[in-house]
């Protein structure tokens, strides 16, 4: 598989996505950039004295944009961390592998500390990490990278990091009284993620139903 190796790393709001919002699918590469570019304009329009206020959880808004921030940062670790095997097959592995050794509260004090990390200016900390993920996938094309979960291709690995982006980009955006809309291609590869990791832990037939309107999912129902 061939990621996208076109320009338009900036992440600024006139930057260039490589491809039309509106079509059916893009490259892992372009679905990343354009989460990474939603994310940006979502943080961008957090109100200044709003950081501190409870977002997800335990989090703040700025330990959540933390996470945010390491969605990104991840991508450029990975790229300077190559794998010699593939011993994660998809990014649906990738998260059955990592749920199976998560630790909650470890997350947690990573979000803080990327929170706290991001200084004075948020918003434009964020900006920078993006771009600098941009840049970084703009001079490479597909190959094999070491990830939380093990060696995988880096065309399996981006799809988990915008699947981040899209979910915590809605927390974000409900937590700051934004509209919670995801871009559609991001939003239709985050939705084949968690579709697919439904049939995976044996809940496929249940979110079919749901998903048609012949059962409802039980409270607190997630596959993650």
């Amino acid at each position: 598989m061939a990621l996208s190796e076109a320009g338009g790393d900036r992440f600024d709001d006139g930057m260039s996505l490589d491809a039309d919002p509106g079509t059916t699918t893009v490259s892992p590469a372009e679905g990343f950039r354009l989460a990474a570019a939603h994310a940006v304009r979502l943080t961008a329009a957090v109100p200044a004295d709003a950081w501190d206020d409870p977002a997800l959880g335990q989090w703040t808004v700025r330990s959540l944009v933390g996470h945010l921030g390491r969605a990104m940062s991840t991508v450029v670790d990975a790229l300077t961390t190559p794998a010699t095997e593939a011993t994660v097959s998809s990014a649906a592995d990738y998260y059955r592998q990592v749920l199976d050794r998560v630790d909650p509260d470890a997350i947690r004090l990573r979000g803080e500390q990327a929170g706290t990390a991001l200084g004075d200016d948020p918003a434009a900390a964020l900006r920078t990490l993006a771009d600098r993920a941009g840049a970084a996938l703009a001079q490479t094309g597909d190959r094999l990278v070491t990830t939380a979960a093990g060696g995988m291709w880096l065309s399996h690995y981006l799809p988990t990091r915008t699947f981040e982006l899209a979910v915590h980009g809605l927390d974000l955006a409900r937590a700051t009284g934004q509209p919670a809309t995801v871009p559609t291609p991001v939003l239709r590869e985050a939705l084949a993620l968690v579709t697919e990791l439904a049939v995976q832990r044996g809940h496929g037939e249940s979110v079919l139903l749901a998903l048609t309107g012949r059962a409802a999912l039980p409270t607190g129902f997630g596959v993650l």
